[in-house]
């Protein structure tokens, strides 16, 4: 395969979301899906190029592959991350562990990063997630106009400038975090104007940590209905169950008609609150056409950090959600900074995460996780076209795992990553050891080979 809008042939691909197992023939033409075929039986054809033993430049060079019955998935999405936070620990620490600290502590520190700092994180996640298989990105950014406009608006732009540097291998979503405050809502109202004037793409927050979070609701909507952009709301990321504005939320969704453009991540509170009240909110929800993401890495890290005994870990109600028919989505959060230490925005990782954290083992539970990493977040994100079908972009990557259990008992460290018409990352482990009769401890090579852009 050549550059640009090359033609691809692929058999023996293994689509655990389309259809009850079996194999399949696909091909792309020009960069979109203009074939999905199902086999009778495993075939073996002369010119096909066995996968697993090809770097990106052989990839680039083949356009007839035999995936020897490996997974297939469409790109993932990562429909809430921050990517402007990302790898500051270093600079950022978090002695308690508490979401409060993890604020206090990168708002001391923020005026002290420069732009170019900020683009180079925001490309350096970029790039990483997108090496693990993610095709688009959706990443709420931090803008304390409190703290000055100069410093919320370097931000903006390094954002700005990281997005179009990664442009050829990953899309990026920008939702920045605006904190409201009465006092100040005609400089916060103007400078967000401008932000989504320059290009971002929607509306963030997080009311619970506001000073009034109804008002503050009702002001993200009447921006956010101003310039006709989603609205995507950090909400109740809190132990307390009295803490609930996604009711509120859900009353201005429905006010404002923006189901299906409204979005609500963390919802921690719900999980400690009596089961009653979760129910009245969960159908409130369903009904007000709100999308849920959850961020099992950042709760099960930063909640439940006053508890003793029976420790609060914050994960929101995944199971139940998405039995009332709201779409759930799970995703990375922070990488690496005070709000989570861990993380490399490798979305197999976060959905072995969500299905410990949220008891979904089952064999129909494994392919719920895997659409909470692909077609739900892409429906949140407002994605259209999305998929393995003829006529839909060709994005996808290509794991070394031969179902959908294998890649979450196995985190496939092999991936092939095809996007925006080209074969974009190639990453391979390979293994050496001695025969198991010799009597001593094998030993594994790990190799991250051939990743470009």
């Amino acid at each position: 395969m050549h550059g640009q809008n090359a033609d691809l042939e692929a058999v023996n691909v293994r689509l655990p979301l389309e259809g009850e197992g079996g194999l399949f023939r696909v091909s792309v033409r020009d960069g979109k899906w203009t074939a999905i075929e199902r086999q009778e039986n495993a075939v073996s054809e002369d010119g096909y190029v066995p996968i697993a033993a090809l770097g990106l430049d052989e990839l680039r060079a083949a356009g007839r592959l035999d995936l020897e019955g490996r997974v297939l998935l469409p790109g993932f999405v990562d429909v809430h991350m921050h990517l402007d936070k990302a790898y500051s620990l270093p600079r950022v620490r978090n002695r308690s562990g508490t979401l409060l600290e993890a604020i206090e502590n990168y708002r001391a520190v923020a005026p002290t990063f420069a732009k170019e700092t900020i683009r180079d994180r925001i490309v350096k996640a970029a790039l990483n997630a997108a090496s693990y298989g993610s095709a688009t990105l959706r990443s709420h950014l931090d803008v304390p106009v409190h703290l000055g406009r100069d410093l919320a608006m370097r931000t903006i732009e390094a954002a700005l400038e990281a997005r179009e540097r990664v442009s050829g291998a990953v899309d990026i979503q920008y939702f920045p975090m605006f904190f409201y405050d009465p006092s100040a809502e005609r400089e916060l109202t103007e400078f967000a104007a401008e932000a989504l004037r320059m290009g971002v793409d929607g509306v963030g927050g997080a009311p619970h940590l506001c000073p009034e979070a109804d008002a503050g609701i009702a002001w993200a909507f009447r921006l956010a209905t101003k310039f006709a952009r989603p609205i995507d709301l950090h909400a109740d990321e809190s132990d307390d169950p009295a803490v609930k504005t996604i009711d509120v939320y859900c009353d201005q969704i429905m006010r404002n008609g923006y189901a299906g453009r409204a979005t609500a991540g963390h919802l921690c509170s719900l999980s400690a609150m009596a089961q009653d009240e979760a129910d009245r909110l969960i159908a409130k929800m369903a009904i007000c056409g709100v999308g849920a993401v959850t961020l099992p890495a950042v709760n099960l890290y930063l909640q439940g950090r006053s508890d003793r005994g029976n420790v609060r870990r914050g994960v929101t109600r995944v199971r139940e959600l998405a039995e009332a028919g709201v779409p759930v989505a799970a995703a990375s959060d922070n990488i690496q900074d005070p709000f989570h230490p861990f993380g490399r925005g490798d979305m197999l990782q976060v959905g072995l995460m969500t299905a410990y954290a949220a008891h979904l083992a089952r064999e129909e539970d494994i392919v719920a996780v895997l659409r909470m990493l692909t077609h739900l977040p892409a429906r949140i994100a407002g994605l259209r076209d999305y998929g393995v079908a003829p006529g839909n972009p060709a994005g996808f990557v290509v794991l070394d795992a031969v179902s959908a259990e294998e890649l979450f008992q196995e985190l496939p460290a092999t991936r092939w990553v095809y996007n925006k018409s080209r074969w974009t990352f190639a990453s391979r482990l390979s293994r050496q050891g001695t025969e198991p009769d010799a009597g001593v401890e094998a030993v594994v090579r790990c190799a991250n080979a051939d990743s470009a852009v």
